[in-house]
């Protein structure tokens, strides 16, 4: 089973468990009857939750491009079939078992009985296998760009009864869970999936919450009400949950603050560090972790100048100071990445250090202007127009300079930069993604063969260290794997790498339950926040 470690002590534990004890163990009973009312006893409670960014190209999972924001809705109205519970496991949710067989090349998910989407139809082993079909690219009339890669060594999909289905596998997969468990895997109803013109707009699930006809309004709100028929008996506890989309930081502080929001949403170090403070004097709770965080870095684009040269990389890799920024926007809070793996990853390795350097950023740049006579080194620093990330980017631009290399900004909305980035109209973006949890789920980003490898990375010894760590069962095997893949990173820097996401969940004293309910098996608890999502379920108003 695949496994999130939080041990601070990544080089003595044991990474991506092969051993499904909990999904060979779960048998997990509905939580309760189908027609029980979750309504509030509290009389139309109704809270506000203010994300970092609007998702503008709306929520038919198998195409969206779903950042923190959007995944933070996604799991509102839509349940994934797995899930990742405290200790980090990946265990079943939707799903009420996911057994392999001894070779982990086929994968039996059983479901629940009784469960309904939101509009009456059963969540069964059609809807699941279209589903399924879906992300992996098999349904012609939903064409997809993001799941006919991540989910390519899928096999076959069968329905076996109208509770079971199988999924046959190319090669051996323990990390098959993890690819069913976040916000962009959630299971929707086949009247969404089958209708591609309304599909990004008519969001139908499972979950505890229901989006009504018109409930969103794009760059406004989103505006569900409680899942009267959710499956877990007792939830969802309040009747109406609002999104709005606050892409300024400071101004979903501000709304905190004079009681507009009820709950916000922010990896804005500015602002957690403000909100620890807040906390501290009781006007406001706090949730904040970099556990199983994302990393925050410069992306290259390594298919075009000037980072189709390893030298160019180098040069403003040794230029860039990221401990500086972080002392100075983030007031020190962040940890510095020295890779794309976390620090609670067993495979993070601390040996691998890079600080800045400027005379050999200078040497760096004199080599590549001798390979590129009368030529600049210079390029385009693509990123939001957030004043924080204009503020990183501005003093990116002055590290720079110092080494002579010119560095032009330019500031686009998130879901443009998205948009930017896959089609390859970059040179460097500055970006946020690679959250912890099992290396394999890495797999799509940096692969050469895979249309969401955005920095056009093509490098053999990653390919190879990919391919192996995706098959191999043995745990200690697989940390020497990917430790070899974050070493090719350090050594070829084809992205520089700043530091350590920080989220936050911050709310007011009235709200209740943002670290979510007891899971479906009565024993495990789920991870209370996970790259900037937090559970909606259990959220509850005084």
């Amino acid at each position: 089973m695949a496994k999130i470690h939080r041990d601070r002590r990544p080089m003595h534990r044991l990474v991506a468990t092969v051993t499904v004890t909990a999904l060979l163990a779960a048998t997990l009973s509905l939580a309760g009857a189908a027609g029980a009312s979750t309504r509030s006893q509290q009389g139309g409670d109704s809270v506000t939750f203010a994300l970092e960014a609007e998702t503008t190209g709306g929520w038919c999972l198998p195409q969206a491009q779903l950042a923190a924001g959007g995944m933070q809705v996604s799991v509102a109205i839509y349940d994934t079939l797995t899930t990742i519970d405290s200790k980090g496991d990946y265990v079943p949710y939707l799903a009420e078992s996911l057994t392999p067989n001894a070779t982990y090349d086929e994968w039996t998910i059983g479901l629940r009985e009784g469960v309904t989407f939101h509009d009456g139809t059963p969540v069964d082993a059609e809807a699941v296998k279209l589903n399924i079909d879906a992300y992996r690219g098999a349904k012609p009339d939903l064409p997809v760009r993001l799941g006919i890669f991540t989910y390519a060594n899928i096999d076959t999909v069968t329905v076996v009864d109208p509770l079971t289905v199988v999924v046959t596998t190319k090669t051996p997969w323990p990390a098959f869970p993890a690819y069913f468990s976040s916000g962009r895997s959630g299971i929707s109803a086949p009247a969404q999936l089958n209708d591609p013109d309304t599909c990004p707009s008519n969001l139908i699930g499972s979950g505890p919450f229901v989006c009504k006809d018109g409930c969103w309004r794009p760059n406004e709100s989103v505006t569900l009400e409680a899942n009267p028929d959710y499956w877990q008996k007792g939830y969802p506890k309040v009747d109406e949950l609002i999104f709005r989309p606050v892409s300024e930081s400071q101004s979903r502080l501000n709304g905190l603050q004079s009681g507009e929001l009820d709950i916000i949403q922010t990896s804005n170090s500015l602002s957690i560090v403000e909100m620890q403070d807040r906390a501290k004097n009781g006007d406001i709770k706090l949730l904040a972790t970099d556990d199983g965080a994302e990393v925050a870095y410069l992306m290259l684009n390594t298919a075009k100048p000037p980072f189709d040269s390893e030298d160019a990389r180098q040069a403003i890799a040794w230029a860039g100071d990221a401990k500086e920024i972080n002392e100075i926007r983030n007031k020190g809070l962040n940890t510095i990445a020295n890779g794309p793996f976390p620090p609670d990853s067993p495979v993070y390795d601390p040996e691998f250090v890079r600080g800045h350097n400027l005379k050999k950023a200078k040497q760096f740049v004199k080599k590549w202007k001798a390979a590129n006579p009368g030529e600049t080194l210079s390029f385009e620093y693509a990123t939001q127009p957030e004043p924080d990330t204009l503020a990183i980017a501005q003093l990116v631009k002055e590290q720079q300079a110092k080494a002579g290399i010119e560095v032009s900004i330019r500031t686009i909305d998130q879901a443009t930069l998205i948009n930017d980035v896959l089609a390859g109209n970059f040179q460097g973006a500055g970006f946020r993604n690679h959250p912890g949890g099992d290396p394999d789920t890495q797999y799509a980003w940096w692969h050469s063969g895979s249309p969401v490898n955005f920095g056009r990375i093509n490098d053999p010894v990653i390919d190879q260290a990919l391919e192996e760590g995706r098959v191999e069962l043995d745990p200690d095997k697989r940390i020497e794997i990917y430790q070899r893949l974050n070493q090719q990173f350090f050594e070829k820097m084809y992205n520089l790498w700043s530091w350590y996401t920080y989220w936050a969940v911050g709310y007011q004293d009235d709200i209740g339950g943002v670290k979510g309910a007891p899971l479906p098996d009565k024993v495990g608890k789920p991870f209370p926040l996970f790259a900037g999502v937090i559970p909606v379920l259990a959220i509850t108003k005084k």
